[in-house]
């Protein structure tokens, strides 16, 4: 291995996350630990803690030693949350008509500050299609009609910071680093 684990896992949870915000965070921090071979100085687990400064925070755990594979993400709100599994044949988005209330009413927080809601969850259908095809296809069209990607090199070097400011951290500790 020349790369740790979130240099090889974690480019492709970023660069979706990138898709969806499209900046970057404010700060990050990440831990990462060598459970292998400790004298290589080679991590292969780490966590990664995104904070982009306005309430916004996305949490990644990328893992080589885990015994089963594992491809997914969830984006909650305080009005519905969504979970994306990659490996899910049939039901790759789960939309979950979910959230939370915050009493506005200082007598009723006293008792009770959030109230859960609960509801129906949705799975949209979505045609099977070989991912690296895809973007393959997108390339070729963008060449040939001039159109802009949806992921440019602009976003490509979003992820690259934060990868470098993620290995950064993992070296000073998990101390934060400002991007």
């Amino acid at each position: 291995h020349d790369v740790n684990v979130v240099w090889d896992l974690a480019p492709h949870d970023l660069s979706i996350m990138d898709y969806l915000i499209g900046r970057l965070p404010k700060s990050l921090s990440a831990f990462g630990t060598c459970h292998t071979d400790s004298s290589s100085g080679i991590e292969d687990v780490a966590y990664l803690n995104l904070d982009f400064g306005d309430g916004l925070l996305a949490s990644f755990h990328v893992n080589w030693l885990s015994p089963v594979k594992i491809r997914s993400f969830l984006v909650g709100g305080s009005k519905k949350g969504l979970v994306y599994n990659d490996l899910s044949p049939d039901e790759k988005i789960k939309v979950y008509d979910r959230g939370i209330t915050v009493s506005e009413d200082a007598e009723a927080r006293r008792g009770v500050m959030i109230g859960y809601r609960t509801g129906d969850v949705w799975s949209p259908r979505i045609d099977s299609q070989e991912p690296l095809q895809a973007m393959v296809r997108h390339f070729a069209e963008c060449i040939r009609d001039g159109k802009t990607p949806l992921t440019d090199g602009e976003a490509g070097l979003r992820v690259v910071r934060i990868l470098e400011a993620a290995q950064r951290s993992i070296k000073a500790q998990g101390g934060r680093i400002t991007l």
